[in-house]
């Protein structure tokens, strides 16, 4: 065969795949990205933070020992019923009853001595009364020598008297101090509830705790009359919570059952002061937040684990989005997929991190892609609340309109003017969401 013959055929050849490659993409295009529809709608929303933690008695004494000894009587038992003012234990009384016998004994010899010094200044007050008798009768009887020893006395026995008098004060609140120490041995009931925790027998020793040792935790008494749930809660969902926000609270020892409660209290200052690690980077900021359950109706143990819905905001009626809808473009229509160190593998200038330098990076507009015409269009929205799978718009889109809806991966590569089409019904249940595989 000729060269031009060869020629012939590589130019028909060439031209038949250009062909069919051209064929081949607008086909493609003709058919459309198939991705899930969904129409847009007024629904009602709540909005809610999901937090966990532990149940507590809103009142609760632990009770410790003041005086250390061995118990000898314990009247109660764990999970016993108790009134105020009842004899929880008794500590021996052994030493207490010593140090009192001692006490008194100091006090009745200060009591002595009060006496005694009270004579002397009796005889003082007379001693000097006579000399200035004699004195006045004639002063050759007494010399001023004389008169002024006498007085010099008076003021010694008044001063000797009034310390035996202090001594006396001071006896005495010494037997106060040990007829206290006494009084400790006996442990009552502070508050009327129910033990919930008892961490001693009848023989064991109590220590009294100390600056840098603490002493024995003897049992704990709680109000259950009232209780709460403690909730550890991220400090990017603090700011959303408000006192007497409503909330639904779980408790897994009983499955299935929830019961309602309020915000009470919320923490000013984080539950763990924060640390940084040895990477530089900080721990996690958590703060309590308390929730006070409504009438559970059934006895709750304090420490069971909880889990809560705090209700932030409620909406209803208003125009909602699927969250899976929602992405975000650069303002050319381009995604801007967030690229962070754990990405690259390479540590992130601290620049990069500064407000500053966010601020010169380019803006990222949140939007769907509204369906018209089988064509994607980008369109800018303005997101409200959040509830479990939509979004409040407050703008962009309206009742009736058609967004793409997923999968997740194909709105990550969707763009502008992309000609898409349904999804077969087959598939669509149960399409992904951002997090899960698409």
């Amino acid at each position: 065969m000729s060269l031009r013959g060869k020629m012939v055929i590589g130019a028909v050849l060439v031209l038949v795949l250009g062909s069919a490659a051209v064929v081949t993409v607008v086909r493609g295009r003709d058919r459309g990205v198939e991705v899930r529809l969904e129409e847009v709608n007024r629904r009602d929303l709540v909005s809610t933070v999901t937090v966990s933690g532990n149940v507590r008695a809103r009142r609760a004494v632990d009770i410790s020992a003041d005086v250390m000894g061995r118990i000898i009587d314990l009247n109660v038992e764990e999970g016993e019923d108790v009134t105020e003012g009842m004899v929880l234990l008794r500590i021996d009384p052994s030493q207490p009853e010593a140090a009192v016998s001692r006490a008194q004994a100091g006090l009745s010899q200060a009591q002595a001595q009060v006496a005694q010094q009270r004579a002397n200044l009796l005889r003082a007050e007379r001693e000097h009364s006579r000399m200035e008798l004699l004195w006045s009768r004639d002063s050759t009887l007494v010399s001023p020598l004389q008169l002024e020893d006498a007085a010099t006395n008076l003021e010694v026995a008044r001063s000797l008297f009034q310390a035996a008098e202090h001594g006396v004060s001071q006896a005495d609140a010494a037997l106060k101090e040990a007829q206290n120490q006494l009084s400790k041995t006996i442990i009552r009931a502070p508050i009327s509830g129910k033990v919930t925790r008892l961490n001693v027998e009848a023989g064991e020793t109590v220590v009294v705790g100390t600056m840098n040792n603490p002493g024995s935790l003897i049992l704990t008494v709680s109000d259950l009359s009232i209780v709460e749930a403690v909730m550890a809660v991220d400090e990017t969902d603090v700011p959303e919570i408000s006192l007497g926000d409503s909330a639904l609270v779980e408790l897994d020892a009983f499955s299935g059952r929830r019961f309602t409660g309020e915000v009470t209290k919320i923490g000013n200052s984080a539950i763990v002061r924060p640390q940084a690690t040895a990477a530089g980077q900080s721990s996690a900021i958590d703060f309590e937040v308390v929730i006070t359950l409504h009438d559970p109706g059934i006895q709750l143990r304090p420490d069971l684990s909880a889990t809560a819905d705090i209700i932030t905001a409620v909406r209803e009626s208003v125009v909602t989005i699927p969250i899976i809808s929602l992405t975000v473009r650069s303002p050319e229509g381009q995604e801007t997929p967030a690229v962070t160190a754990e990405d690259t593998g390479a540590p992130q200038p601290a620049a990069r991190r500064g407000p500053l330098a966010r601020e010169q990076e380019p803006d990222e507009v949140e939007g769907v892609f509204v369906v018209r015409d089988g064509t994607a269009h980008f369109t800018p929205v303005t997101i409200g609340i959040t509830g479990q799978e939509y979004f409040e718009v407050l703008s962009g889109v309206e009742p009736g309109d058609t967004v793409v809806a997923g999968p997740y991966q194909r709105i990550r590569e969707l763009q502008d003017g992309d000609p898409i089409r349904p999804l077969p019904s087959s598939q669509t249940a149960g399409q992904t969401r951002p997090g899960q595989e698409a």
